[in-house]
């Protein structure tokens, strides 16, 4: 019996919170970061930009490049830091 390709779980996640532009992971870090916290891509806030970034990592799998993904953690520690840097009061839920 032949298997067919089995598609991961992370394939059928659709999300309404973030909308970041096409090619977005593709650029530096710093870029990345400073993109997905941008309100109209991250409406919910810098949380669910941080979620999206770490969700590509893994729908990417085997198939992102060590390289990229090295940039992409860090584009993910930059907007820790820049949700961490925060006034509490102004903190959105996420």
């Amino acid at each position: 019996m032949a298997s067919s390709a089995k598609k991961k779980w992370s394939a059928k996640i659709h999300t309404a919170s973030t909308f970041p532009p096409p090619g977005t992971f593709t650029r530096p870090a710093e870029e990345v970061a400073q993109i997905m916290a941008r309100e109209e891509v991250s409406p919910l806030g810098i949380g669910s930009a941080i979620r999206m970034v770490q969700m590509f990592i893994n729908r990417a799998g085997k198939n992102l490049s060590p390289d990229r993904k090295r940039e992409l953690e860090k584009a993910k520690r930059i907007l820790q830091a820049m949700k961490a840097s925060q006034p509490r009061a102004s903190r959105r839920q996420s």
